[in-house]
């Protein structure tokens, strides 16, 4: 007996799956450069509780990159998977893609305009060069993933007729 029947990936499809993959993992890089950053975290820890002695700041920030490493490596795993499901004509992964990009995308735009207009510096936010570029650099990928998984709709309703087909009635 044969196997379930795919349809063939377009091409705009392939693309939007690597381009959220690209998006994701240049996310965590960059969350991973801060949290390597561990100078920077136990100051903020003695600056937010400076009643906590040296061994309590140590635990925390261990457990905080712990619990970050975590986290970043879960994301990755999520938007990879979502991306392959997508790929495979799977209408609710893009719809999932299309919320969380488009929040992505809200939240980098809404960075850029604050670093450009100078509100950022003026509420005592500071905004790295690095920062920036990777901001700039994932709301592209982001925004350029959901508009080409769009333009190759017809995929999904392929793998729709394909998978009701399949179904027992």
């Amino acid at each position: 007996m044969a196997g379930p029947v795919k349809a063939p990936v377009p091409k705009l499809v392939d693309v939007a799956r690597w381009l959220w993959i690209t998006s994701a993992c240049l996310g965590m890089l960059r969350f991973l450069e801060q949290l390597f950053d561990r100078e920077m975290l136990v100051a903020e820890v003695r600056r937010q509780n400076p009643a906590m002695g040296q061994d309590e700041i140590d635990a925390g920030v261990n457990g905080g990159v712990l619990f970050g490493l975590l986290l970043a490596v879960t994301l990755v795993i999520a938007y990879t998977r979502l991306a392959n499901a997508m790929a495979r004509g799977r209408n609710w992964a893009r719809i999932v893609l299309t919320v969380l990009g488009g929040a992505s995308v809200a939240f980098g735009l809404f960075r850029l305009t604050a670093w450009a207009s100078g509100v950022a510096a003026q509420v005592g936010v500071e905004m790295r060069p690095v920062d920036l570029a990777v901001t700039a650099v994932t709301t592209v990928l982001d925004a350029t993933a959901i508009v080409l998984m769009y333009r190759a709709s017809a995929h999904f309703r392929k793998q729709a007729a394909v998978d009701s087909a399949l179904r027992p009635s």
